[in-house]
């Protein structure tokens, strides 16, 4: 399911990752993320609308003991009960970033990605490769063609 960032997505997120949002302010909220069993937690900052030289932008950063993570631009994101996990991406022409944050605490970033390796035969491609373009394949599915960051519901 395809989803553009407002605040009422905000809560469709949390119980993917089976968290309870905790706002900042009026347009950052902060999702606490822990796997008891692994020892691992994470932090995820969503801020809705953030404004650079005149510009909107949406900002997803991932904070843990020993990583940061931000996605700036993200233009959509998806999320999965079936995963257990939420695919932040950015899209840029034919390149796409993806921050994948899951239930259990983990996180996966894949940065500049080609559409190719996205739509391309995976078994054609080296095992690390085939990761990633597994991993996002799915924003291909995202229609992004009517998203734009001064809709009227993002705040």
């Amino acid at each position: 399911m395809i989803h553009e960032f407002t605040k009422e997505n905000i809560q469709a997120i949390g119980n993917v990752l089976g968290v309870t949002p905790k706002p900042f302010g009026t347009d950052v909220f902060r999702f606490e993320v822990s796997n008891e069993d692994a020892g691992t937690k994470l932090a995820l900052e969503i801020h809705l609308g953030l404004e650079l030289e005149g510009k909107r932008m949406n900002l997803v950063s991932v904070y843990s003991g020993t990583t940061f993570l931000q996605l700036h631009n993200c233009t959509a994101f998806i999320a999965s009960d079936l995963l257990k996990q939420v695919t932040f991406f950015g899209k840029q022409g034919e390149i796409t970033t993806g921050l994948i944050v899951e239930q259990s605490a983990g996180c996966s970033m894949y940065a500049n990605v080609n559409e190719s390796i996205l739509t391309g035969d995976f078994t054609k491609l080296p095992e690390d490769v085939m990761m990633c373009g597994v991993a996002l394949s799915l924003t291909e599915s995202a229609d992004l063609d009517d998203f734009s960051f001064d809709d009227e519901n993002l705040s």
